[in-house]
């Protein structure tokens, strides 16, 4: 459990006066184009076994980065290089054009694990307040995240014993809490129905247009392609294609097709 706690817990609140430019990643009304983080040659093997070979993208400012794969390919492992909890044979990471080190990346990057349900025997309103307390988030911003995620009805319930989609609900509410400029989420949709996966789409873009900027590892591609601006697909441990779904189409010369045809077509 620890481990586990490593990955999700409260980092250092964002310090004022830092030379990491994470405020100026916060302002509002930024250029789409600008690049926020920059990520080059990424390599991460596992004994023999290479897992992350050459991985090169940017992440731009308020943006919502998919980052595409079948189960295996690596986005998992890709989220924890960026996220500074797992490290990699090579990489070269950069915030607005300066080396961003694993050190400092809970500054900037903060990251929701895949299936980790965290405080366990604490009830859903304690972590709420612990997360909202440790980033100084005021009471109606609390309110209004578990009003947006739909956690009221189990407010008082301990998280061991959350189903699968509210303990989805109860990270998606921790990362809304925090204040770092870019959010890291493995599977976000992972637990929930149509109707559900649809609102906290809008929760997401919400959540963008307030300035923060989202990655969402997404096996499921129909997902993506509703709530993705650009896309990162990601076979075998190697990027085989970045950009926005048009750009992507023209590259395949698949005019019309869905986000699984050209996946299925560079793959």
């Amino acid at each position: 459990m620890d481990g586990v706690l490593q990955l999700i817990s409260p980092g250092p609140p964002i310090r004022r006066n830092t030379p990491l430019p994470v405020e100026a990643a916060c302002a509002s009304g930024q250029a789409d184009d600008q690049v926020l983080l920059r990520v080059d040659s990424i390599n991460k093997q596992y004994a023999e076994q290479a897992v992350l070979t050459d991985v090169a993208f940017d992440i731009q400012a308020g943006e919502i980065l998919g980052i595409i794969g079948p189960n295996g390919a690596g986005k998992t492992t890709l989220l924890e290089v960026l996220a500074g909890v797992l490290p990699a044979e090579s990489s070269d990471i950069q915030w607005l054009g300066r080396p961003l080190p694993p050190a400092r990346r809970r500054e900037a990057i903060f990251y929701l694990p895949d299936g980790v349900r965290p405080y366990q025997d604490q009830t859903v309103t304690r972590v709420l307040s612990f997360f909202a307390d440790v980033y100084r988030r005021p009471a109606d911003e609390i309110t209004g995240t578990i009003e947006a995620v739909g956690l009221k009805p189990v407010l008082h319930k301990r998280v061991h014993s959350l189903s699968k989609g509210y303990g989805r609900r109860l990270m998606l509410a921790l990362g809304l809490l925090t204040p770092h400029p870019l959010l890291l989420m493995d599977e976000p949709f992972d637990g929930f129905d149509l109707r559900r996966t649809r609102e906290i789409v809008d929760v997401l873009r919400m959540e963008v247009t307030n300035g923060r900027t989202l990655a969402l590892a997404i096996h499921q591609l129909l997902d993506a392609e509703r709530v993705c601006d650009r896309f990162i697909l990601l076979a075998d441990g190697h990027v085989r294609g970045v950009g926005t779904l048009n750009d992507l189409r023209a590259r395949t010369g698949i005019i019309d097709g869905s986000l699984e045809d050209i996946f299925l077509a560079l793959t």
